[in-house]
């Protein structure tokens, strides 16, 4: 019964934003009209809270099934959830800890350095000195999400029917979505997560990945080392020597996860990737994480190998032999004709000009048109490309994404080690 009050109260909010939205649709046309729309779809998730915000970060990543102008307002999507006050926070761990609580940590600041719609992170001092960052699931948040990620799931199916989504794959997409979203409450497999990716990541100079502390881990807490002074602004003030480096250090670390190790950190957004004036690139927040299986992970290296050097024939054929299958109206032999071409002509152009983006958004929108279904395993890493790319970009403009590939792929492809 809750579940149904609470899905009429989310079907009146959205008729109430997005009627007048679409009426506006008409009457400005298509130009005018769509951006508005957009824009309301991104505020309706803001009103709706916590899930549908989660949920709408997660599907502007897929611009493989969205209009890319709809996920560029999805990406932006905030948490606007204000973080536990310090009374709140005690309470809340001492219920996490119990009474071992002050030998544990005998020093605890229970305002929240930082905090979003999931979780708030507070700085602890462990007994034997070592400097705390505490992780905290909100209280009561899971059967919140749970309850509207039910109603999400529910509307997909009905909306699976529309003849306007015949052909689109939208319950599977909202499916892959709502994981995506509970995973990030799964503490435990986001520490499990951070494990893996600072041994990973230890083959690449200047990554620091912070350690987790088990002991005082837990279901509802994530406990790892405190690293001082991050700041989203700190390589705005470095010169372009160590931005040159950051960007080449972050970009290493992320063609080493897809093409060496096959475990990929898919959200790597400024607030999960920070820089320090030591010259270190700081990776935080693993619960969006994602594992290749071994013959996908070849298969991603191999295209990138092929558009490094220009086969845009070999790489139609990857998309295709690693697509989840092809409408039955599927235009193949058109799908690789367009995309190789694509290759061909990205290859030509000068690195300063090549973009992820674009190149992305192209082909998701060759393989929309001609029925191939781009696998989900492949698109979540690949969005880990998409979000770091401006990073990169403002770091250093003139970073060959190409070129700077090759070394990694081949290690990847040729080298000793292998993904289990």
């Amino acid at each position: 019964m809750r579940d149904v009050l609470r899905a009429l109260r989310v079907l009146a909010t959205a008729v109430v934003m997005l009627v007048p939205a679409c009426v506006g649709l008409l009457v400005r046309g298509r130009d005018r009209g769509t951006p508005y729309l957009y824009r309301q779809v991104s505020r309706l998730l803001m009103v709706l809270g916590p899930a549908f915000i989660k949920a709408g970060q997660v599907l502007g990543t897929r611009r493989d099934v969205l209009p890319p102008a709809l996920c560029a307002e999805l990406e932006v999507l905030q948490d606007s959830v204000p973080p536990l006050d310090p009374a709140r926070s005690r309470q809340l761990l001492d219920e996490i800890y119990g009474p071992h609580l002050p030998e544990l940590l005998p020093d605890i600041d229970y305002k929240p350095i930082a905090g979003g719609s999931v979780a708030c992170v507070y700085r602890a001092t462990d007994r034997q000195g070592r400097q705390v960052a505490l992780k905290v699931l909100r209280p009561e948040i899971r059967p919140v999400l749970e309850a509207d990620l039910r109603i999400m799931l529910r509307a997909s199916g009905l909306a699976a029917r529309l003849p306007v989504l015949r052909g689109v794959p939208v319950t599977e997409v909202v499916g892959e979505m709502c994981s995506a979203v509970l995973a990030q409450l799964d503490f435990p497999r986001e520490a499990d997560n951070l494990v893996r990716l600072r041994h990973d990541l230890g083959a690449v100079r200047r990554v620091w990945v912070p350690a987790v502390y088990p002991e005082l881990s837990g279901p509802a807490c994530v406990a790892m080392e405190f690293i001082p002074d991050l700041d989203v602004r700190t390589a705005q003030g470095c010169p372009p020597a160590l931005r040159r480096r950051f960007a080449e250090s972050a970009l290493g670390a992320i063609y080493h996860m897809l093409f060496v190790d096959g475990f990929v950190h898919c959200d790597l957004h400024p607030g999960n990737l920070y820089f320090t004036r030591g010259g270190e690139v700081v990776v935080l927040d693993a619960g969006f994480s994602v594992q290749l299986s071994p013959r996908l992970r070849r298969l991603f290296a191999e295209f990138f190998l092929n558009m490094a050097v220009g086969r845009g024939d070999r790489c139609a054929e990857i998309v295709v032999d690693s697509s989840t299958g092809v409408r039955p109206d599927a235009d193949l032999p058109g799908f690789l004709t367009r995309m190789a071409d694509l290759v061909v002509r990205s290859h030509g152009q000068p690195a300063r000009e090549f973009s992820l983006i674009a190149f992305a958004t192209e082909m998701f929108d060759l393989q929309r048109r001609h029925g191939v279904h781009a696998a989900p395993e492949l698109i979540f890493p690949l969005l880990s490309l998409l979000v770091i790319e401006g990073t990169i970009r403002d770091l250093d403009p003139d970073i060959d994404f190409q070129e700077t590939a090759k070394p990694v792929l081949n290690r990847g492809l040729f080298g000793a080690r292998r993904s289990s």
